[in-house]
């Protein structure tokens, strides 16, 4: 038996079968010298691997014709023709010849070259073509190496997914029935593929960073998303303590099911809202469930990221309006399209390029250098706003000029609708997201512009801190109780009030347990989390007192480092019997 180590990202515990999904990263080539008499054989084996790569291609593409567009179609001729082209197979069969290489070495050093050359090039379309290459490449390279390629929306019997990085857009369209847990070795507890996981109630332990290595594919694992251990192959007593941990659990939910209709409120009467986070209009079904009082935070940019194109704004009213209408009336807030950084829309190639992309063209700044597309979905959510409560929020503003910008579009898209005799709500609330250093330091003025805040401390921690959630070697410096992390949140809420409008907090730090008391006593209003997170923040809420939350935050606020933050709240927890 074997025992990992990684990151705590999504709460459970489940056993089952491990499946190594390596569809990000190819195995080592091999590379040996062939005999000339051996050349034939070789040509052979290349050419079969060419035909098997684009059978495989039609066939894919006879399967799901009716459900591409004409960017994505044209895609796959293009693949189609180049492995087919007869000058690219003169060329790799003369590499072969002339080197006396092994066909998979030939197709990835003829690959890798082209790839180097048409990178560099000033050409944004020669650029594009390093892409198709790659792709093509790997396709051939898959059928030499005999590597049986299976596609996540495809599975058909239930596995725990071994991986080193997945996207989201490969979550969003993998069989949710047959993934029962993840294991990756990137990733961090606010990375998306966390926040996805979580959202679809999903154990899984992140940032391993050898998991791959250590697990093969069929391995009997454990996987404990609450303490952050995967046990490969683990023994009977392993199995057993974790079998105990799961009935505990499952008690614990029972418990907390039971407080549901229960309002968020201190013993001595401060109530505050509790919210859920989704990412998916369907999750808008479930989120009542656990006795979410609305959704804080619907994250629009996965309408994006599924098809792989901007969603038309048919598409994205008929989301909207379904989770405004599965609400029935309790509040809706939806944040406007987050496209860049780790989310990466296909049809805008340039946000794939850049250094820094988390500090670069994204969130807010994408939609106000793109006015149309930011006003199609400004008109859709306004569409929407007739069948329930909408709230418009705009993501990572650091200044007053952004959120003016924002502000002037949505004006614009109303005036749209107006011309159109659209009908839309006139009682919709617009807020700002404080996300980055510069929008909590002047929180004051942008209080002055805002129905609301909402904290994203996800990126507020990151970029206050100087810390790539993603990364696995310094995701552990992503404390939340951080003394600059709390003065922050202190100066956003007390600007907030000071203007007479509500704080909101979104970031995964309010589905944190640890935290919530202490997020009482700096006097957040409003949580917004994953669902399934609701349950447990609410019981510590019914169980505490103001007046000791305040003593809390007040303490921590004076303190000198998040190591003394961390055991303060540690004591004060356990003093209250909420651990």
């Amino acid at each position: 038996m074997k025992t990992l180590n990684g990151i705590s990202a999504s709460q459970g515990v489940i056993t089952g079968k491990a499946f190594l999904y390596l569809d990000n990263g190819m195995p080592e080539i091999p590379r040996h010298t062939i005999t000339e008499s051996g050349v034939e054989n070789e040509l052979a084996r290349l050419s079969k691997a060419i035909a098997d790569a684009a059978a495989e291609m039609e066939s894919f593409q006879g399967k799901i014709t009716q459900e591409m567009s004409k960017e994505q179609a044209a895609i796959f001729e293009a693949h189609l023709m180049m492995l087919e082209d007869v000058d690219f197979q003169e060329q790799l069969a003369v590499h072969l010849k002339k080197t006396l290489q092994n066909a998979e070495w030939v197709v990835w050093d003829i690959a890798h070259d082209l790839i180097q050359k048409m990178t560099a090039s000033p050409d944004p379309i020669f650029r594009e073509r390093a892409v198709d290459i790659s792709d093509v490449s790997r396709r051939v390279l898959t059928h030499l190496l005999l590597i049986k390629k299976v596609y996540l929306n495809e599975l058909e019997q239930d596995v725990i997914l071994v991986a080193h990085d997945i996207l989201p857009s490969e979550l969003l369209t993998m069989s949710r029935e047959h993934v029962k847990g993840i294991v990756t070795d990137l990733g961090g507890k606010t990375s998306h593929m966390a926040i996805l996981a979580r959202a679809f109630g999903i154990p899984a332990v992140l940032g391993l960073s050898n998991a791959t290595m250590e697990i093969n594919s069929g391995d009997t694992l454990v996987v404990d998303g609450g303490t952050g251990k995967v046990f490969v192959n683990p023994d009977r007593e392993a199995i057993e303590k974790v079998k105990k941990i799961a009935k505990q659990d499952q008690k614990l939910i029972a418990e907390y099911l039971a407080m549901r209709d229960l309002p968020a409120e201190t013993k001595d009467g401060f109530r505050v809202l509790l919210k859920a986070n989704i990412e998916i209009s369907e999750e808008a079904e479930h989120a009542g469930e656990f006795g979410a009082e609305g959704i804080g935070l619907y994250r629009s940019e996965f309408l994006f990221i599924v098809p792989g194109k901007s969603a038309e704004e048919e598409t994205q009213f008929e989301a909207y309006s379904r989770v405004l209408k599965a609400m029935g009336g309790r509040p809706v807030t939806i944040r406007t399209v987050d496209i860049g950084g780790d989310k990466i829309l296909k049809d805008f190639h340039d946000t794939a390029d850049e250094k820094n992309p988390l500090l670069g063209w994204r969130a807010i700044r994408f939609s106000l250098a793109l006015p149309e597309l930011f006003k199609t979905q400004l008109r859709a959510i306004l569409r929407a706003s007739v069948y329930g409560t909408v709230k418009i929020m705009f993501p990572l503003i650091s200044g007053i000029e952004e959120l003016e910008q924002a502000l002037h579009l949505l004006e614009e898209a109303k005036a749209e609708c107006r011309k159109k005799g659209q009908a839309y709500s006139e009682n919709i609330e617009t807020g700002t997201m404080i996300e980055v250093p510069s929008a909590a330091m002047t929180a004051d003025i942008l209080a002055e512009k805002s129905d609301f805040f909402s904290i994203g401390t996800n990126d507020l921690i990151q970029y206050s801190l100087a810390i790539d959630r993603g990364n696995e070697r310094v995701s552990y410096l992503a404390q939340p109780v951080h003394p600059a992390v709390l003065r922050f949140l202190k100066k956003t809420i007390d600007a907030a009030h000071e203007k007479g409008i509500k704080a909101a907090m979104c970031g995964e730090m309010a589905g944190d347990p640890f935290v919530t008391a202490l997020l009482l006593g700096l006097g957040l209003d409003e949580f917004s989390m994953v669902a399934s997170a609701i349950p447990p923040i609410k019981r510590i809420i019914r169980l505490v007192e103001m007046e000791s939350c305040r003593s809390l935050a007040a303490e921590a606020l004076q303190g000198k480092s998040w190591k003394q933050n961390a055991v303060l709240v540690d004591e004060w927890m356990t003093k209250y019997k909420l651990t």
